[in-house]
């Protein structure tokens, strides 16, 4: 079947989080909301639903399971036992009800910066202390300080570590080794790593997603890890997600958490369009990988050409570039509110992911039709040319 990515959608208007929070005439391209319809699969069983007419409270059913467990498995070589799911409202729910659940106010909790701002409001909110572990930057992409991370994690108040696996806004896909080794200096230390991979559907040819909880147990560490159908299905907006916890002692500490966060209860389409998703979904979002590498190329392309002193990160993964903006000496909140101003064209500041490693930088949402990311593209450009 062919799928449409070119043609603008209208969001305007629709009570968009992204888009009516911009001003008229801006182009946001910041949130991480793509502004592609979701599945036709997805859409015909919400329509299905609606029939109904009537929306009370939701019963999460069997096949509901057997979607999620059925997809990893034969998408990710992951096999969960569905006594290990929780389901819940989103995986940022999740994880603030992770880190009270396994941690106590005062603990230093660990996270690899630049990264997702929602770590750092997560554990100040349970009142824990963030404790960073910074990527070093590699020519076009980043690796993993061990040296610092073992030191850090050896420090006896850490108790968690959040990763952001595929990393966002880094674009890096850990590999097998990689985790393996952050799952054996957790393990020594006692520290619990609690990953997020809401962005594994988002792995580019060459690259393989590794779900942290198949290196985990072989690397004698306990984790938990948050998954999600939002972000490649673009249904944020419905709410759901699932906790998969393989330690029973940990699971129930954190499924009392979610009902003390009262996230406990989900959204009847969230369910609906999860199974839609994981049973008939697999050939549109095959599709839509092909057409975001393609913006990804194009930007590039882009860059090299008219932006040579901008240089984009690597993207082995996700729809969020992250692009070097140091050669024009402003702070990046300072950029970000320029670029407003002056060209109408609205990205994420670097701070955002880090005060300290994100200063200069800048990120995009590529995910959208190939004609809106020109636009944006020449926005910027024509910035820089004034700047």
């Amino acid at each position: 079947m062919k799928y449409d990515f070119d043609t603008i959608t209208p969001r305007r208007g629709t009570l968009s989080y992204k888009w009516d929070s911009a001003a008229e005439g801006v182009l946001p391209m910041w949130v991480a909301d793509m502004d592609f319809k979701t599945a036709p699969a997805i859409i015909d069983a919400i329509h299905k639903r609606i029939d109904n007419g009537i929306f009370g409270y939701t019963l999460v059913p069997d096949e509901y399971y057997n979607a999620v467990t059925s997809w990893f498995s034969r998408k990710h070589g992951w096999n969960i036992n569905r006594d290990m799911m929780i389901y819940t409202s989103g995986v940022v729910p999740a994880i603030s009800a992770i880190i009270k659940a396994l941690a106590s106010p005062g603990d230093k909790v660990l996270v690899q910066t630049p990264v997702y701002n929602c770590f750092f409001s997560s554990i100040r909110n349970n009142g824990c202390e963030i404790l960073t572990n910074p990527l070093v930057k590699k020519s076009d992409t980043y690796d993993i300080d061990f040296d610092d991370l073992e030191r850090k994690v050896s420090d006896d108040k850490v108790t968690l570590m959040l990763l952001c696996n595929p990393h966002n806004p880094a674009g890096r896909v850990w590999s097998r080794d990689e985790l393996k080794r952050i799952g054996e200096i957790c393990g020594r230390h006692g520290v619990t790593v609690v990953s997020d991979e809401i962005h594994c559907e988002f792995v580019f040819d060459g690259y393989k997603y590794t779900p942290f909880a198949t290196v985990a147990e072989e690397a004698g560490c306990k984790c938990v890890v948050c998954v999600s159908p939002s972000k490649a299905f673009n249904i944020a907006g419905l709410q759901i997600a699932n906790i998969i916890a393989p330690d029973e002692v940990t699971r129930q500490k954190i499924d009392k958490a979610i009902n003390i966060n009262e996230v406990c209860d989900v959204n009847p389409f969230g369910v609906i369009a999860t199974i839609a998703a994981y049973n008939e979904g697999e050939e549109w979002l095959a599709r839509l990988l092909d057409y975001i590498r393609g913006n990804y190329e194009y930007m590039k392309e882009f860059c090299s050409k008219h932006l040579p002193n901008f240089p984009i990160a690597k993207l082995e993964a996700t729809y969020l570039v992250w692009m070097d903006c140091t050669v024009l000496g402003l702070k990046s909140d300072e950029l970000e509110e320029k670029l407003v101003e002056d060209v109408n064209l609205w990205l994420n500041a670097g701070t955002m992911y880090g005060t300290e490693d994100g200063e200069g930088y800048m990120r995009w949402n590529i995910a959208c039709p190939r004609s809106v990311l020109d636009d944006g593209l020449h926005r910027f450009l024509n910035f820089v040319k004034k700047a």
